[in-house]
């Protein structure tokens, strides 16, 4: 999630697989009906299209969408697709300033970045996942991506984790990860700031309870410590925020994002949406407006399969982790990844193994307290 003053989810069945893809297709997903509350606020209003009721309405929200054919755009050079039933979905929050979006400031009006990245891991059975946390200022190699105007970018060392998406859109964020990771991302889902704040707004808001008073005039955000229902402006702000919390770093926003999706996840159950068909409808509506996806999701049925087979993972069957980082020693504002144990991260989710402790104890994004100041009610 960006802070202000930067500048810097065809049939009710499983979605498809890889087009022109190396390697074997990975097992059936099985199909089963909720709503999905995937790891992060960008994905929420993605799987909540996962009920029954929307098909006479299939096309106005099918019109609703926009996909992005990632498969087209990084053809056959990549990771290869383990087949052991697992799943792997990029997960981004944009921060274009165009639009509905100007008024939260910095940028140049037109460019967007990922601020928030994580990778959502699903395990055999569709029963528990993992959640990598990539920070925003992770100094990586950058692979060449083609740009947004249609030229090259050659990438190269010390590149911003989070300017990929500023480069060459979703397509390059992916190739991005996916040489970071050597993991093939089977889907990508994104959401920007004032889609967020509608999905949250058309949930009826957010409850979580603040252990610590936090204020930060730059995300507009002044939370006393105790019980709040967050609208989506107040929800916004809380998981843009990183000044009022921890050392006022990146990675303690991180550290309260996690905390707030636990929040969110442990709430959408109970929101009542198939009970109301007004805000069945209107939960779709701005879900399918403010969601991008890759090309393999961005029909409503298709949505509905992926869903579907994610019908048990619940707050309490998720694992959080932030990627193994360090401060950069030679810039105190940049973190650089820590090689040996992110991947032991990497080969665990290749092997669709829960992530070692060992593979987080010294890292920098494990540390500081940014997470206890929420939690859900």
């Amino acid at each position: 999630m960006p802070d202000a003053s930067d500048t810097t989810p065809e049939n009710a069945g499983p979605a498809s697989g890889r087009r022109g893809a190396k390697g074997r297709r990975r097992k059936p997903r099985s199909t089963r009906r909720k709503a999905l509350v995937i790891t992060a606020w960008t994905a929420a209003g993605v799987v909540v299209l996962g009920g029954a009721g929307l098909g006479y309405l299939y096309y106005k929200f099918n019109g609703n969408l926009h996909g992005v054919d990632i498969n087209a755009a990084l053809g056959t050079d990549r990771p290869e697709d383990v087949d052991n039933g697992s799943m792997d979905i990029l997960v981004l929050g944009s921060d274009s300033r165009a639009g509905d979006n100007a008024k939260y400031g910095g940028g140049d009006g037109e460019s967007a970045r990922s601020d928030t990245a994580m990778i959502l891991h699903v395990y055999e059975g569709h029963k528990k996942a993992s959640i990598v946390s990539i920070p925003r200022d992770t100094l990586v190699t950058r692979p060449a991506c083609t740009t947004n105007n249609g030229g090259t970018d050659p990438g190269g060392k010390r590149q911003m984790f989070n300017e990929s998406y500023s480069v060459g859109g979703p397509a390059c964020a992916v190739k991005t990860v996916e040489s970071m990771s050597g993991i093939r991302m089977d889907h990508y889902v994104e959401v920007d700031f004032s889609g967020f704040k509608k999905l949250i707004n058309t949930l009826g808001g957010v409850d979580i309870t603040t252990t610590k008073a936090i204020s930060d005039p730059d995300s507009h955000l002044n939370l006393p410590a105790g019980e709040h229902t967050l609208d989506g402006e107040q929800a916004l702000g809380l998981v843009r925020t990183r000044h009022a919390v921890g050392d006022g770093g990146d990675l303690g926003r991180i550290q309260l994002q996690q905390a707030f999706i636990k929040a969110l996840i442990n709430q959408i159950k109970d929101v009542g949406v198939f009970s109301s068909p007004k805000k069945l409808y209107d939960l779709a509506d701005t879900a399918t407006k403010a969601t991008t996806v890759d090309s393999d999701l961005d029909s409503v049925n298709r949505l509905i399969g992926f869903a579907n087979g994610l019908k048990t993972i619940d707050a309490k069957d998720m694992h959080m982790v932030t990627m193994p980082v360090i401060y950069d020693p030679a810039d105190p504002n940049r973190v650089v990844p820590l090689e040996k144990q992110s991947q032991m991260v990497w080969d665990a989710l290749k092997a669709d193994k829960p992530i070692p402790a060992a593979a987080t104890k010294d890292s920098a994004g494990d540390k500081g307290d940014a997470g206890s100041y929420v939690n859900s009610n």
